[in-house]
């Protein structure tokens, strides 16, 4: 090895990022990376625009393999001034807010109210988002955490302990930030999306699938169903195609990664499906490999469905919705009507009741409310049931070849090197709760971000948050800078908070948020080698 890859690879050992072992000509790494790791200039070596521009900034930069990049920055760190603070509440009006602080005052607590400014850049609405009742400034979490709990004791349930430095406003930092730089002219492998479990239900940890795949690098995907209250556990939250097979509908409109062999393209993804009986008979497809009635995300088809909003399920009592082999062995149980289709798309067997195995080469349309009387009237044994997809990216039709794979995201970032964040347009503003912006959008948040280069590059990047004094995340505004001020210049949001991660060969190289370690994902990107 080279004299300076050893200093590169010594650093990382530092770090934990690689285990130290005895290293000579041709062998490789722990993390079965080629020997050849040096130092290598690929992403912009201009200073990150988290902070004031004179903060101190360390970057240790390694090829991981010809055309791959891995670079570690971190930046900044903590202030004398950053405390722990309770959030009594998040309130509309000033009015509201100020009555809070009255009664909270009139109980001995010292509150203040904070005006919260901000909306979002395409948010139409005028004045303040809203104002925060606030109580407290503590150098320690453990005594936020007990002053929280007597609030809430005393009819302040949604007390909460917040960090300054999370506000989204001035601070010195740290922040921690991984990015991964893919060179499509040099890059000899593949970059594609990869489920967790291999089908729809349940999740996986990213340094699980990393291993599973045996891939070069990963890092995790877009959003998902958390847990079975709001639908299918583990089934992605808009766009998913694996290798030109579409597997979960659109959150429409809703920014998503496109991924086509080594090239990416961010843009505005939307899904129209929709069924045809032989006997001219049209029904629109409400979805894809899910639970039916659960819409998470919303922003698919039919009735009060036709806007996004994020982290909300919305419901449909009449669904129809085809499952393949990609959710597994059998359909999602329960009331409605089921039909088998071959491969050529005859019905080959008709049900009154969902829960069914599904057939290898064919799949399954189960239906309920006026969905499955719907299957009732038109799928007969022997009819033929086609199904029409249509995947537009920008607006634009886009083919569901085997090298296209999509990655559900949002909101966009950057579009043509300007910062355009559409975070009204993509859910991320609830109009009967401003404080969903608030917290998503302007306080500081471990982020997942993608982006594409001028040259075509690829980035892949996390920024650790939620941990005091180690990183403390970005809000949309500093992800969008952040991206730009790497290269890129069409830049989306991908699942961030505790799913945040990324794994150089099966090892994390981030530290995650969630109190429990590592957190289980419905999908990941992964780079995989030739």
């Amino acid at each position: 090895m080279k004299k300076n890859s050893m200093k590169t690879f010594q650093r990382l050992v530092s770090k934990g990022l690689f285990s130290a072992m005895a290293l000579t000509a041709g062998s490789v790494l722990t993390l079965d990376l080629p020997s050849s790791v040096v130092q290598a200039a690929s992403v912009k070596e201009q200073a990150l625009p988290l902070g004031n521009s004179n903060l101190e900034e360390t970057r240790d930069q390694t090829k991981i393999t010809h055309g791959l990049t891995y670079t570690h920055i971190i930046r900044g760190a903590s202030s004398e001034k950053d405390v722990f603070i309770i959030d009594v509440g998040f309130y509309k009006t000033k009015e509201e807010a100020n009555k809070v602080k009255i009664q909270l005052d009139s109980k001995g607590y010292e509150s203040k109210v904070k005006k919260i400014s901000e909306r979002s850049a395409d948010d139409h609405e005028q004045g303040p988002l809203g104002y925060l009742v606030r109580v407290g400034s503590f150098k320690s979490e453990r005594d936020a955490n007990k002053l929280r709990d007597e609030l809430k004791g005393k009819g302040y349930g949604n007390s909460r302990v917040v960090f300054s430095a999370e506000d989204g406003g001035k601070s010195t930092g740290p922040w921690v930030v991984n990015i991964l730089e893919i060179d499509p002219k040099k890059f000899k492998g593949k970059v594609l999306p990869e489920l967790g479990t291999e089908i729809v239900p349940g999740k996986e940890k990213l340094s699980s699938i990393s291993a599973r795949t045996g891939a070069i690098a990963t890092v995790n995907g877009g959003y998902f169903v958390m847990g079975p209250s709001d639908g299918t556990e583990g089934d992605l939250a808009g766009a998913s195609m694996i290798g030109g097979e579409l597997i979960s509908e659109a959150v429409n409109g809703r920014t998503s990664l496109v991924l086509s062999g080594n090239r990416a393209q961010i843009a505005s993804v939307e899904t129209k499906l929709s069924v045809t009986a032989s006997d001219a008979a049209k029904r629109e497809l409400d979805g894809l490999n899910r639970k039916p009635g659960l819409i998470r995300g919303c922003g698919g088809i039919g009735d009060n469905l036709n806007f996004a909003k994020h982290d909300f399920t919305c419901t449909d009592s009449g669904e129809l919705i085809q499952f393949t082999s990609s959710f597994g062995a059998k359909t999602e149980p329960g009331d409605g009507v089921e039909v088998n289709l071959n491969s050529k798309g005859e019905v080959t067997e008709v049900r009154k009741s969902r829960g069914s195995f599904i057939p290898l080469k064919g799949s399954v349309l189960a239906g309920t409310g006026d969905a499955a009387n719907w299957l009732l009237a038109h799928a007969k044994l022997g009819a033929k049931l086609k199904v029409n997809t249509r995947i537009l990216a920008d607006k634009q039709p886009l083919k569901a070849a085997p090298k296209i794979s999509i990655v559900n995201g949002g909101p966009q970032l950057l579009h043509d090197g300007k910062e355009k964040i559409n975070a009204v347009k993509e859910g991320f503003n609830w109009s009967e709760n401003p404080e969903f912006y608030y917290k998503f959008g302007e306080r500081r948040n471990p982020r997942t971000l993608a982006g594409v280069t001028e040259e075509g590059k690829i980035l892949l990047v996390t920024v650790d948050g939620r941990q005091p004094f180690y990183s403390v995340g970005a809000n949309f505004k500093e992800s969008a800078r952040l991206m730009k001020a790497l290269g890129a210049v069409d830049a989306v949001n991908l699942d961030g908070g505790g799913s945040t991660a990324m794994t150089v060969g099966s090892k994390l190289v981030n530290r995650t948020s969630d109190a429990a370690g590592e957190r289980p994902i419905g999908d990941a990107i992964v780079i995989l080698p030739k």
